[in-house]
């Protein structure tokens, strides 16, 4: 797993067999404890190979190039039938596997691997830890209109009003 990024709710798939390259939203229902890249454990489930069916926001990649109807070609019906590519070590609590940013979906028309990965999902959410840990020098000249000794000290400052 080392070097990838795990999936989260929101991330970005897409179906190599669509028409336009068009993308759509996974939403995670098979599970609402496990949490990745969120202070606040309120937005970014955990994505497990358990996300099958109709999972998807709009549920749909546009046209689908395997489906032709003349001149043009059937919607597609994007139905996650199984995943392959993810995180074997770890089993989560509804008994899935870690989904990764190499995973891919299976669909009943497309086959094996045809359902992609575009984004995972996750966002950077700098904490008061990595402020801390921040090399000011560096800092100042990536970022001169913030003084990082200054933004550090305001940290602990509000840090002793709220103990």
């Amino acid at each position: 797993m080392s070097g990838k990024h795990v999936v989260v709710q929101g991330a970005t798939l897409k179906c190599k067999f669509s028409e336009k390259p068009q993308t759509d939203i996974l939403k995670v229902k098979s599970q609402s404890k496990h949490f990745a890249n969120d202070n606040s454990a309120k937005k970014k489930l955990i994505a497990t190979t358990k996300e099958t069916g109709q999972t998807l926001e709009k549920n749909t990649f546009g046209n689908c190039k395997l489906q032709p109807t003349g001149s043009s070609y059937k919607p597609c019906q994007a139905v996650i039938s199984k995943w392959s590519a993810f995180y074997e070590k770890v089993t989560l609590s509804n008994q899935g596997q870690i989904l990764l940013e190499d995973s891919k979906g299976a669909c009943p028309i497309g086959g094996p691997d045809c359902i992609l990965v575009t984004k995972h999902g996750q966002e950077a959410e700098p904490s008061k830890q990595n402020v801390k840990n921040a090399r000011e020098l560096l800092s100042n000249q990536i970022n001169p209109l913030v003084d990082m000794a200054e933004f550090k000290e305001s940290l602990e400052d509000q840090d002793s009003i709220c103990k």
